[in-house]
């Protein structure tokens, strides 16, 4: 797919403002977009959208689903005005922060307000809800009943992983689906009322950013969480025998490093491209739904993939393997269309990669944060992006632009100052403008970067697992100011 000559910012769902303690698809949500639409930006980039687990610290790259929404993204005020809750129910408590992330207590808070818009709407619908609600668990019940169940059955089993269910439902025996089903109907009934609350409130913020012109960039981890539906639904679709991955994901040992050993569980490629990829097309269906265009993370394990003995801790007992590669992306643009993914390749660069992004026209990610800056034509550096790439000022994974600045060595200093023709005072701004005015089709800067914040403002440090998706903006930090001057440079770019 060609991508037009465009900008846009990343600012996860999360991270917006609002009362509830977490950024949510209600008034913060629009507000944004009324900041993008002032600052003549074309796309919002989010993270995963699935819903997050405090087991996994609330990341969204490891979610209970690859096809549901997180919940806790629904926004309460909407529910008041259908009747579901009352005044004095959409106060939040003390400990729901307004200004900052507390997971914890929003989880809490907000999973107890759902509970009782439930028993309302079961009670009492508003107009058209029974029916509109109905609709939703009829579309997509491909995914939606085994999902319901799945989180019904780990509430019933004190929130253990599905591995250590009771048999014949750990096996996802039809039978025993069907008798737990009927047994948790109303549970399962409560999760596929949330879902339904999720896509209704998303598909609206979809529609307000596409009158504004604003398209949305949606994530795609290549990989889905051990614990979770998808794995407990379709384990056919995954290397396990007897419950337990025979293979699980990472990265090998580099100079400096000792891998990584991600954990998740592998595809099994072969049987997935005997069914002519079907569960891929689901997930993928399920995602062009709801976003307009989608970063592909960990883009290279669609060509190749390092596998780690699932009962290996040491990620340099892994093997690269063959993925299916060009018949997978065949098969998908045969079925579904135009492929309008972006490609993570950041450290992965061989020939073969290479290739399989370049065969299907798939714009590569360039970051001026992993840049030598006084090295002549590094690719990192922004006057030397082609155009079939992605321009970042900085990504969810990596410092802010600020941050990283304020560590680097004096000589890279020197050297950047250099390249940008700057002084530093505003370097941030410098950045913006050089990635914009670079040949990349599409620039990107997280809302960090717009506002000048540093390392305090970071939203997440691979290899860690506290402290990381907090940050969060509030209204003020959204002003006329920054908007006007992004829009100027947005203009002065031919963006």
């Amino acid at each position: 797919m060609r991508f037009d000559r465009q900008s846009g910012v990343f600012c996860h769902v999360t991270s917006l403002p609002g009362r509830h303690g977490i950024g949510d698809l209600g008034a913060g949500a629009t507000a944004f977009l009324d900041f993008l639409d002032a600052a003549d930006q074309s796309l919002w980039q989010v993270c995963p959208l699935g819903p997050t687990t405090a087991g996994a610290y609330h990341s969204p790259y490891q979610t209970l689903s690859g096809f549901a929404g997180d919940p806790l993204l629904v926004a309460l005020d909407p529910l008041g005005e259908r009747g579901y809750l009352g005044d004095d129910e959409l106060e939040p408590p003390a400990g729901v922060a307004t200004d900052e992330t507390r997971y914890d207590a929003v989880s809490e808070f907000k999973r107890d307000r759902l509970r009782t818009a439930f028993e309302r709407f079961r009670e009492s619908p508003a107009d058209g809800d029974r029916e509109a609600f109905d609709r939703f668990r009829e579309r997509e019940a491909a995914w939606l009943d085994d999902y319901a169940l799945f989180v019904a059955c780990k509430r019933a089993f004190d929130g253990a992983p599905w591995t250590e269910w009771p048999e014949p439902i750990r096996a996802h025996d039809e039978e025993a689906v069907e008798r737990r089903r009927e047994e948790f109907a109303d549970d399962v009934a409560y999760h596929a009322f949330c879902q339904w609350l999720f896509d209704r409130q998303w598909r609206r913020v979809a529609d307000a950013a596409h009158e504004r012109g604003i398209e949305i960039v949606g994530d795609l981890p290549i990989y889905v969480a051990f614990d979770s539906a998808d794995v407990w639904a379709s384990p056919e679709a995954f290397q396990i025998e007897d419950g337990e991955p025979t293979a699980v994901a990472g990265v090998p040992p580099n100079p400096g490093d000792d891998g990584q050993r991600w954990g998740n569980p592998l595809y099994d490629w072969d049987e997935l491209a005997a069914r002519d990829y079907d569960w891929w097309l689901g997930r993928l269906r399920r995602l062009f739904e709801l976003v307009d265009v989608t970063r592909i993370d960990h883009f290279k394990g669609f060509d190749e993939y390092w596998a780690i003995p699932g009962d290996s801790d040491d990620p340099a007992d892994g093997e690269w393997r063959d993925a299916p590669g060009v018949d997978f992306f065949e098969t998908v643009e045969a079925e579904l269309g135009e492929l309008p993914f972006l490609a993570e390749d950041l450290g992965f660069l061989d020939e073969s990669v290479v290739a399989l992004r370049d065969r299907f026209g798939f714009p590569g990610m360039r970051v001026p944060v992993y840049a030598d800056w006084c090295a002549e034509g590094d690719r990192y550096q922004p006057m030397h992006y082609p155009e079939d790439s992605v321009g970042y000022t900085s990504t969810h994974d990596t410092d802010t632009f600020v941050g990283y600045y304020e560590d680097l060595p004096a000589e890279q200093r020197d050297c950047l100052h250099y390249n940008l023709g700057t002084d530093g005072e505003e370097i941030h701004w410098d950045l913006i403008e050089a990635v914009w005015n670079s040949n990349a089709a599409v620039a990107i800067a997280p809302l960090q970067d717009l506002l000048g914040l540093g390392s305090e403002a970071r939203f997440n440090t691979p290899g860690t697992v506290e402290g990381n998706w907090q940050w969060r903006v509030t209204e003020e930090q959204l002003t006329d100011g920054v908007a006007e001057r992004l829009a100027r440079i947005t203009d002065a770019t031919l963006r």
